[in-house]
């Protein structure tokens, strides 16, 4: 059976969470990803637990049907790679600190004038912008700053984090919804564009009627 993003390809430049899990269901939708890793220890995740036959099993249900190469992109044959696999890709998802990119001299600005076509969804913990966007983010900063805590758990209770990572996965649906809508409006206008998806603004934008109740 075709799946309906069978001839998209996808260049791959996150770890951990909130970009693998985004490419995670573009793969499942058919998509071709090429997941770039660091040269020496690949995407941090390989050393979460638990392991079966010293596989990290956190990594493989993030990462299956992925195609991993590494890169090292602080080293200029390794941007000049880079470079060329982007020609034959149609997404591009990071998630770097902002102003990474732009350090390698592969930012969006960049890229778009030589790569007019490319999708580049960027996810961070505070967006692109703003004051706190050099801020780094881990989930459980995420969910207490979002306000999801403070109505998780008993009224007698500290502010208490949801057992998974919903700051993370929030944010990756969002970028897999803003990657989709971006493939269609190229189809009308053959032109790509930036995707900056916040993990905060992802959690903010899940809590519904909570906020006018508050």
């Amino acid at each position: 059976m075709n799946k309906p993003l069978q001839d998209v390809v996808v260049l791959d430049l996150s770890r951990v969470l909130a970009g693998p899990f985004c490419t995670m269901i573009l793969s499942d939708l058919g998509a071709e990803i090429i997941k770039v890793e660091h040269p020496e220890k690949g995407d941090d995740s390989r050393a979460y637990g638990p392991f079966l036959h010293n596989r990290s099993l956190y990594f493989l249900s993030i990462n299956h049907g992925k195609k991993s190469i590494s890169l090292n992109l602080k080293k200029p044959q390794g941007r000049e790679l880079l470079l060329k696999l982007i020609e034959h890709c149609d997404v591009l998802v990071e998630n770097f600190r902002p102003g990474t990119m732009e350090k390698f001299n592969l930012g969006y600005e960049l890229l778009k004038e030589k790569y007019p076509q490319l999708i580049y969804a960027a996810v961070s913990g505070f967006g692109h912008s703003g004051p706190d966007s050099q801020k780094p983010a881990y989930d459980i900063l995420v969910q207490a700053r979002g306000g999801i805590m403070s109505i998780t758990g008993w009224q007698n209770m500290a502010p208490t984090r949801v057992g998974m990572s919903l700051g993370d996965i929030t944010a990756s649906l969002f970028t897999a919804i803003g990657i989709n809508s971006a493939l269609y409006q190229r189809t009308k206008t053959g032109l790509g564009q930036k995707i900056d998806v916040a993990m905060l603004d992802g959690q903010i934008a899940i809590l519904e009627n909570a906020l006018v109740r508050y």
